[in-house]
């Protein structure tokens, strides 16, 4: 088992971007490359997350999206760039890296990052999870009324205080009443990451207005091996998104997390990293595995 853990955040520039990523683990091992959702920079991924995988005998990569964090930002709501540029940068990351076939982990928006990968770019792709995430396919149930209710008003981005409040109680909102979520650590965690922005007025309106060029792409196209992780509390995109997503891929597995919103809350990583371990292990593909539900989870 590998003793090295991060190496520290580091620049890399893809064409005309600056990206801002992070390695935990053995570049020999298997790589794991880890892409966030919508406004969400790399640290909700968190450290010692990344870290436990790492121990698993992985080479864990975290960045920042295009608006988010250390990378390059853009005017606010008035995005350079589409979807597939954001797939485009995840390729071009594993290229810095030399990593010619990764592990692809994506959480809620960048599900479909990850589906671009996977059906245009199947070679690189050793295995695909999405996290929270859909197929977007008509007659799923909406987002529920106590999520709505939940997200305050957007703040004044000049006002760090006020960009704190708003994101701490949009993630608590997100969480959808979950018994794991943690005001403290989320507050901790969202004032590093406003601080470490270079625009958070960007980082807070382009994802949400940039083209979702590519998007069309078809689940049922997808060969990798799929683990589909979902919480049986998320209030964004409610557990029939994932089951409907684990129909939709061949072979693919849905681990339901009992207590876990649109999430992946902390007491329910002893859940999540050994799952992802032996997914990531290796030695089938999806042809030869026979689709499954599990759910696991823990009592508050």
């Amino acid at each position: 088992m590998t003793d090295h853990l991060s190496h520290g955040e580091k620049l890399v520039r893809i064409d005309d971007v600056e990206l801002c990523f992070e390695t935990f683990g053995n570049p020999a091992d298997p790589a794991i490359l880890l892409i966030d959702g919508a406004a969400a920079s790399m640290l909700w991924w968190e450290t010692e997350l990344c870290a436990r995988i790492a121990r698993g005998d992985r080479y864990v990569i975290r960045y920042d999206n295009r608006d988010t964090g250390r990378s390059t930002s853009y005017p606010p709501g008035r995005p350079g760039y589409a979807y597939t540029d954001l797939a485009g940068d995840a390729l071009g990351l594993l290229d810095a890296l030399n990593v010619e076939r990764a592990h692809i982990v994506c959480r809620s928006m960048a599900g479909g990052i990850g589906l671009l990968v996977g059906v245009d770019h199947p070679d690189r792709v050793a295995s695909l999870t999405f996290v929270s995430t859909s197929t977007g396919e008509d007659g799923l149930p909406p987002s529920s009324d106590e999520l709505a209710a939940g997200i305050p008003a957007d703040p004044d981005p000049a006002d760090p205080d006020a960009v704190v409040d708003h994101v701490v109680a949009s993630a608590q909102a997100c969480s959808g009443g979950s018994p794991y979520f943690d005001e403290t650590a989320t507050r901790t965690l969202v004032q590093r990451d406003v601080a470490r922005a270079r625009d958070i007025a960007a980082t807070l309106v382009n994802h949400y207005a940039m083209s979702f060029d590519g998007s069309s792409r078809d689940f049922a196209s997808v060969r990798a091996p799929t683990l589909v992780v979902h919480g049986d509390h998320d209030p964004v995109l409610p557990l029939p998104h994932g089951r409907a997503l684990r129909e939709a891929i061949p072979g693919a597995e849905l681990l339901v997390l009992e207590g876990a919103g649109h999430d992946l809350p902390k007491p329910l990583w002893d859940v999540f990293v050994p799952a992802l371990l032996r997914h990531t292990a290796g030695g089938q593909t999806a042809g030869g595995r026979t689709a499954g539900v599990h759910t696991a989870g823990g009592r508050p």
